[in-house]
């Protein structure tokens, strides 16, 4: 268990845990006490928030914006220590548990990678494959981009910010370094959510690893350091045991939260929507 990264997962907010009686609705309809956004390594959230509006303002320009996205990255992680801690924890990582002699390029998927991936391959002196959602890619190497079509056989290391379920992979990341003749050997997160994504990723033939996984023992860590109190930490171990049974409890014990969900309006009462539709089939 990675303690100084934990520690910077908690003090960015990278990690959150809800308070007693309000968790948290996810996109899926469901309900849980913490969420977990990667990227605010970046070092705060608002410095995240940024990033995210000049990748979206420039990753249409798909032959100019790797050398932006490696400028922005670069500039933060000599000036914002947190950052620097995480990618060099990361890279520190890579170094020990792969042989970075077979790495011949590090990719990265649209858009959240790469907060990451541009860094670790400065770091590594590798090419760069910017991956994007429609599986089209571009190598950025030394301040040049150019497109490739043949990678003949290249292995290839991508980096993410975390990994759930694996489902980006599985729909565009691997097909996409595949669509240029490259494989995928190997796949390495800060986080792994521990839901099924290092399965997906063996099935695909990628060697999955991760800095830290989403169990009980972070959220203990994040308890025994002030970071939750021992009511949230209470919230979290129940929802780690069983997520369902975890949902039906709360719900049972606060009846007045759906009705209230629905009454904000916006996307908590169409999660909220959702969730009373799984209901009614079940």
């Amino acid at each position: 268990m990675n303690q100084e990264l934990i520690n910077y997962l908690f003090n960015t907010r990278a990690i959150r845990v809800c308070p007693k009686d309000k968790p948290f609705w996810y996109t899926s309809g469901k309900i849980g006490p913490y969420y977990v956004n990667t990227h605010f390594l970046y070092g705060s959230e608002e410095k995240a928030n940024l990033f995210l509006e000049e990748i979206d303002g420039i990753k249409d320009d798909k032959l100019n914006c790797s050398e932006a996205f490696h400028r922005t990255t670069k500039e933060n992680y000599l000036i914002d220590p947190v950052y620097k801690g995480a990618i060099d924890l990361l890279a520190e990582y890579i170094e020990k548990h792969i042989n970075v002699d077979e790495v011949d390029y590090v990719s990265g998927g649209e858009r959240r990678d790469w907060f990451f991936s541009f860094i670790i391959a400065d770091i590594l002196d590798k090419p760069h494959i910017t991956l994007f959602k429609d599986m089209t890619s571009v190598i950025y190497h030394k301040g040049k981009s150019y497109e490739k079509d043949n990678l003949e056989g290249a292995s290839v290391l991508h980096i993410a910010d975390l990994i759930t379920s694996a489902s980006s992979y599985e729909r565009a990341w691997v097909p996409a370094i595949e669509r240029i003749n490259g494989k995928m050997k190997w796949s390495a997160v800060i986080v792994d959510r521990l839901q099924g994504g290092s399965d997906i990723l063996k099935n695909l033939g990628v060697e999955s690893h991760a800095l830290v996984f989403i169990n009980h023992e972070i959220f203990v860590h994040a308890n025994k350091k002030g970071h939750i109190d021992d009511s949230q930490l209470k919230l979290v171990l129940d929802y780690i045991e069983d997520p369902e049974r975890f949902m039906e409890n709360f719900l049972l014990t606060h009846p007045g939260f759906l009705e209230e969900s629905l009454k904000e309006g916006g996307k908590i009462a169409e999660r909220a929507r959702l969730l009373m539709e799984m209901l009614n089939k079940k």
